[in-house]
């Protein structure tokens, strides 16, 4: 082995250590211009490239590996760049993670869209240099910067080739969305989608893609339960109220339309661990240490009302709230709190739990623990029946949202209150 080779490869090892992370914190990659995650205000008004997140998955679980697989997993833009970089997670894992190699491409758009990506599209993803990485249990990574401009409103697709046994693997559980597995084999260089023969509905490894682009906007964090997880709402069509949110945000001039995050978990909870590590757990992870992150939109609270053991003072869940609030706010961030919507009708629906829920919402509205309010329970509720869903709105379980639902919280957010000033909307 040459001088140079091995010179190559000890920067290599070395970049790559930096960019790893200690336990339960994502660090961001010291490459490329721009700040990172959460910049004072003072900071965020400056003209200059900036690392803004696009889109997220927020890890709840695991489930076992795939050993010699390649797994694709479609992701959906709400802002666009010049260039992206990949978040990976073995946070939840108990083994080291083998990457052998990871790619980044443009979705080939159909009806429905499959694993095929645009030709030209598909670009290496590198850690420090290299291709390949073994990521120790615990631990996040944030790639290096890939050359590809990716467009607003466009599905990617994040390939990862897992050549052995890692054990338990960290992904999100609930994607609402096909992703898809090549069995057998390294094909996360294919532009065709012909070996990518297994549908499976989570994000495996995959926590958060982001975009360099010119623009003060930063990005929103959803930081919420199934609801916002996006139960209820149509398969693989991005319906989710964040979906819907970005959807308004369109109507913003591009440099002025922040990014919208998912940090959504089916069965999360504020104060208990659930399914998933609790709200006030993971708020670093999943919202503080995000990119470019300027406020927050916190919605849960009700499985903590109606999960076991239950929170059966109001009280309990204003303190989270609060301490939350706090800490966002040591990082310069707005947040803006949702009331918790109606499930009457629901399995786990008592009126001892509706008194809670009731006085909860009353100290969102009343008590100025949030820097604003979206008044979610009084856009769904049904005026006749105020503890239930609008039926229009319930895709039968009286507690989840359709597609028409979603929307209806989407438009509850006052989108003044999410970009900054002098950031008008267009007529």
């Amino acid at each position: 082995m040459t001088r140079a080779i091995m010179l190559r490869r000890l920067l290599a090892t070395l970049v790559t250590t930096l960019v790893l992370t200690p336990p339960g914190v994502i660090a961001e990659a010291d490459s490329g211009p721009g700040p990172i995650a959460a910049p004072r205000p003072e900071n965020r008004s400056a003209a200059r490239d900036t690392w803004t997140g696009t889109w997220e998955g927020a890890p709840s679980g695991t489930a076992p590996a795939l050993p010699g697989a390649s797994i694709r997993n479609v992701v959906h833009t709400s802002v666009g760049g010049r260039a992206a970089r990949v978040r990976l997670s073995n946070r939840l894992g108990t083994a080291p993670l083998q990457l052998g190699s990871v790619t980044l491409a443009l979705q080939l758009p159909g009806v429905p869209s499959g694993p095929g990506a645009v030709p030209g599209s598909v670009r290496t993803v590198t850690f420090g240099g290299a291709r390949s990485l073994t990521l120790p249990a615990g631990r996040d990574v944030v790639s290096d910067p890939v050359a590809l401009t990716v467009p607003a409103d466009a599905d990617l697709l994040v390939s990862v080739h897992t050549p052995a046994d890692s054990g338990p693997a960290t992904f999100h559980r609930s994607a609402l969305q096909a992703n898809f597995v090549a069995p057998g084999g390294d094909r996360t260089a294919d532009e065709s989608g012909a070996a990518y023969t297994r549908t499976i509905g989570n994000w495996y490894y995959v926590t958060g893609v982001d975009v360099l682009r010119r623009s003060p906007a930063g990005s929103v964090v959803a930081l919420g339960d199934s609801i916002t997880d996006g139960t209820g709402s149509s398969f693989s069509a991005n319906h989710r109220w964040p979906d819907r949110l970005a959807d308004r945000l369109r109507a913003l001039p591009a440099d002025r339309r922040p990014g919208v995050l998912n940090a959504g978990i089916s069965g999360n909870r504020v104060l208990r661990e659930g399914r998933g590590p609790s709200a006030l757990t993971r708020l670093d992870t999943d919202v503080l240490s995000r990119a470019g992150v300027r406020t927050v939109i916190v919605l849960e609270g009700i499985n903590d009302i109606k999960g076991s053991p239950e929170v059966t003072d109001p009280l309990d869940l204003e303190n989270a709230y609060r301490l939350l609030v706090r800490r966002a706010h040591a990082r310069g961030l707005r947040v803006i709190g949702a009331t918790i919507t109606p499930y009457g009708g629901h399995s786990a629906y008592t009126p001892a739990r509706e008194a809670v829920r009731l006085a909860v919402n009353d100290a969102i509205r009343t008590r100025r623990i949030f820097d604003a309010v979206a008044d979610f329970d009084a856009t769904v509720r049904d005026p006749g029946r105020p503890n239930r869903i609008l039926p229009a709105y319930d895709p039968g379980d009286h507690l989840h949202f359709n597609d028409t639902g979603m929307r209806a919280l989407a438009d509850t957010i006052d989108l003044t209150a999410l970009v900054p000033t002098g950031a008008a909307l267009r007529p």
